[in-house]
């Protein structure tokens, strides 16, 4: 641990003394302003009306509510779902996904547990408790931090502040059933409010069972989740002082694309800070975090069959992240200038072990560490007509690696590589700038806009320190071997996006035309130049573990374009119709040939009858075949497909609704392109096949906000 790891460590244990002393003259600290033009947001509870002044997406009534959040934001145009498991799915953007994006929940961004991100930001996030989804459109501005694609965040529910000066309560509750994997999850927030208090307490409770498929079941599916926490805020004038504490328990889980299972994360979440007017026209923004994450994978609790004595592995994992942030902005929420900084320490520890052999572990990811340090400006103004956000930022990220321990009953290969990592260069230092430009014409009907940015992304520590070769990808899935490179450049986007927003009385639509072009992109290429030729070190571990072609992450040249549309339309007083279309083009520079994991052409297309105060309708999910496809990777192609589903929901008094529907409606054998490819023996589904969507399955769903 560095001295500078210390100092800030020492500064979060200080910070509740730290936040007493700051003026309390603040908006609350949980609602960040948010522009339509630059936001996109699934609302996911329809009582609340605090997001009115955004624009949102409507509730997803048309669905069977999921557990994974990431299926919830890959209903936004340009977005996919990855899916690796019921808890684990990441999401997709405009063919970035994992560490490209920036994923917060309750605005906390942290370091996930799991090296092959069996716990991507989203995991944290249950479906039940969720209020809302921010998506930044296309392009993340500087002050959410670096990152290559845009940036989600997760907000839970958690009581506002009241209009009197005593303290009132609600609270919201929900509860859902789905047939297709017997799966019931309840939820819900219970809190006590004033105009100068808030006080909540959120828990929620999730189980399913194996999913049903056409034909079969697919095993090794089912999955526990529990989640409690408490957040209490202070106003006084126009600031807020709160803190948050969450405690995330998921048990026993299924991960058919993996080689282990979840066997649990156990995860606390604090945070606590300040927001709002300490004079005038100045705000002010703290926060400080910290994200605790205990992790075990193995192949012997969930996994069937299970892996025999000799196999057989327990992979022990930890995070810690602490997050220090703070802006200050002068003038007003429209026109203004923000100036602000932050540091984020990570800290991962990941040891492989053989339940059945004492003698048998290995240190895969030595007390891997990640400082950084940044500062940002930006401006938001107007020239004219035209509406302007510009904003810099620099960040500087020094990453290191500890010595791996392994016991006396591994074998020579792996010893061999630990003693090479341990005698190279494990220290690393980039600096990085980002900038963005965005600009739109507001009108009363049609809004065209216009981004320009330059983004970054340091490697990751699983791509930069993995020296011992295994199939951690951070989620990839695909059944490869990969080995990390010390040697990789940040990863550098040009960006540029444009597009037009009308909205007229009975019509939304909202085109974008985007191009990325990539330098020092990160992909998985052949460890060197005779693939299948056993002659190093490495590839004779990776043999061992069954893949004699290991890849290598490295440095390639790519470029990303595509286009992505959402709509809703009125169509009279009663019906409506609404969708999202998303096409993107993902290929390298450097050699002919495609980047991995992108998503085919696809969309959804949701047609409502709403007389009143009920919803009947039907909702038509599908995707083309996708046959440009990474051979680096082994990347199979997939073929298109299109399921129908039908809805209905009812308001049956002030806070209450029903929804109930019927998925896959037809039963028909799918499997998405982003889907996982299976390892479980003992299902259904072949192994090495992709896993299929849900088959046909009714659910029900019933919440009430009071």
């Amino acid at each position: 641990m560095t001295d500078f790891s210390r100092r800030l460590r020492g500064l979060l244990l200080c910070a509740p003394a730290l936040l007493a002393a700051v003026p309390l003259h603040a908006e609350h600290a949980g609602e960040p302003p948010r522009d339509p033009v630059l936001t996109d947001v699934i609302v996911v509870t329809a009582a609340r009306d605090n997001a009115a002044a955004t624009d949102a997406l409507e509730p997803p009534a048309t669905i069977a509510l999921p557990a994974d959040a990431a299926a919830l934001a890959a209903r936004t145009a340009g977005g996919a779902l990855v899916g690796n498991g019921a808890l684990s799915g990441q999401l997709s953007y405009r063919g970035l996904s994992g560490e490209r994006l920036v994923g917060r929940v309750n605005g906390q961004r942290f370091a996930t547990g799991g090296p092959n991100a069996m716990d991507p930001p989203l995991h944290y996030a249950p479906a039940v408790l969720l209020e809302r989804i921010e998506i930044a459109r296309g392009v993340a501005p500087v002050s959410q931090g670096p990152g290559l694609a845009g940036a989600v965040n997760a907000v839970l529910l958690q009581p506002a502040f009241g209009s009197g000066p005593v303290l009132e309560p609600a609270g919201t509750v929900r509860a859902h059933y789905r047939g297709v994997d017997d799966s019931l999850a309840v939820g819900g927030m219970a809190g006590l409010a004033s105009d100068r208090w808030r006080l909540g307490l959120i828990a929620s409770r999730e189980e399913g069972e194996d999913y049903r498929i056409p034909g079969g079941v697919a095993r090794g599916t089912s999955y526990e989740r529990n989640l409690y926490g408490a957040v209490a805020g202070f106003r006084s004038g126009a600031g807020e002082l709160f803190v948050e504490y969450r405690r995330s328990e998921t048990d026993p889980s299924g991960n058919p694309p993996f080689a282990l299972d979840i066997v649990y994360f156990d995860t606390d979440f604090v945070q606590g800070g300040f927001a709002g007017e300490i004079a005038g026209d100045v705000t002010l923004d703290l926060r400080l975090g910290h994200v605790a994450v205990r992790h075990l994978m193995d192949n012997q609790t969930v996994r069937r069959p299970a892996a025999p004595a000799a196999m057989a592995r327990a992979t022990f994992a930890d995070a810690d992240t602490m997050t220090a942030e703070g802006s200050v902005r002068f003038g007003s929420e429209r026109r203004h200038v923000s100036v602000g900084v932050g540091a984020e320490l990570s800290d991962k520890f990941v040891r492989i072990t053989n339940p059945a052999n004492a003698a048998f572990f290995i240190d895969a990811q030595p007390q891997l560490a990640s400082e950084r340090l940044g500062a940002f400006a930006e401006w938001r103004g107007a020239l004219g007509a035209l509406e302007l956000e510009a904003g810099a930022r620099v960040d500087r990220t020094s990453q290191s690696a500890g010595l791996p321990q392994l016991g006396a009953g591994v074998p020579a290969g792996p010893r061999t590589l630990a003693a090479q990592f341990i005698a190279s260069d494990r220290a690393r230092r980039d600096t990085t700038v980002d900038a963005v430009i965005r600009a739109w014409l507001t009108g009363d009907r049609l809004t065209p806009r216009l981004a320009l940015a330059r983004k970054t992304r340091v490697p990751g520590l699983l791509e930069r320190f993995a020296w011992l070769p295994t199939e951690a990808s951070y989620g990839l899935a695909d059944g490869n071997i990969y080995v990390g490179n010390r040697t990789l450049a940040p990863e550098v986007a040009w960006i540029a996006e444009a597009g037009i927003d009308l909205a007229t009385g009975a019509l939304t639509l909202r085109p974008t035309l985007f191009y990325r072009r990539v330098d020092d992109y990160i992909q998985g290429t052949p460890f060197d130049a005779t693939p299948g030729v056993i002659n190093s070190p490495v590839e004779l571990v990776a043999s061992m573990s069954g893949d004699a072609t290991p890849l290598m992450f490295r440095n390639v040249d790519a470029e990303l374009f595509g286009v992505d549309v959402d709509f809703d339309s009125r169509i009279g007083k009663t019906v409506r119709m609404e969708g999202t279309l998303s096409w993107v083009r993902a290929r390298r520079r450097d050699v002919i040939g495609n980047l991995y994991r992108v998503a085919p052409a696809n969309g959804r297309l949701a047609v409502l009858w709403q007389p009143g105060q009920f919803t009947l309708g039907a909702e038509m999910v599908g995707a083309a075949k996708q046959g440009k496809v990474s051979a680096t990777n082994s990347e199979l192609p997939s073929k298109g497909y299109a399921v129908l589903s039908l809805f209905g929901e009812a308001r049956l008094m002030r806070g209450m609704t029903l929804a109930a529907g019927v998925e896959n409606l037809f039963d028909t054998l799918y499997r998405p392109h982003l889907s996982g490819l299976n390892r479980v023996g003992a299902s259904d589904v072949p192994i090495g096949s992709r896993l299929p969507g849900a088959g046909r399955g009714a659910w029900v769903r019933l919440g009430f906000d009071f």
